[in-house]
């Protein structure tokens, strides 16, 4: 089976609980069409670089998925149709990350190195 990593935006005004119950129906989708769903990760609601549907932003789920063509087609052909979503994109992947993807992970960030002193101008000059 092909793995793949799907990504889907839903509507700013829709609250945590019915961002799972999108996140819920999805992976019921994709295991009626014997799919798997290997992870979940729900990235919260993000502001948009741009308006989508007069929307400024969005909540971004991302799903893991192991399963032949088929059940994408169906999960697309299912997100086409529902309201709430704005965007998707599903992307076929060699592996799968170990441990959170990086946009978990960017909120972890290890501190950086200090900087160096700024020098002054009569030391720019000389």
């Amino acid at each position: 089976m092909a793995l793949y990593e799907h990504i889907f935006l839903a509507r700013q005004d829709l609250s945590q609980a019915q961002v799972d119950a999108l996140a819920a129906e999805a992976t019921k989708i994709i295991e009626d069409n014997k799919g798997l769903v290997v992870k979940t990760e729900t990235w919260g609601l993000r502001t948009l670089t741009y308006k989508i549907q007069k929307n400024r932003k969005a909540h971004f789920v991302m799903l893991e998925i192991d399963g032949p063509g088929d059940v994408i087609a169906e999960l697309e052909r299912q997100l086409r149709l529902n309201e709430d979503v704005i965007r998707y994109m599903t992307v076929r992947v060699d592996a799968h990350e170990k441990g959170p993807s990086v946009m978990m992970r960017k909120n972890d960030r290890t501190e950086r190195a200090p900087r160096a002193p700024r020098r002054s101008r009569e030391e720019e000059n000389a």
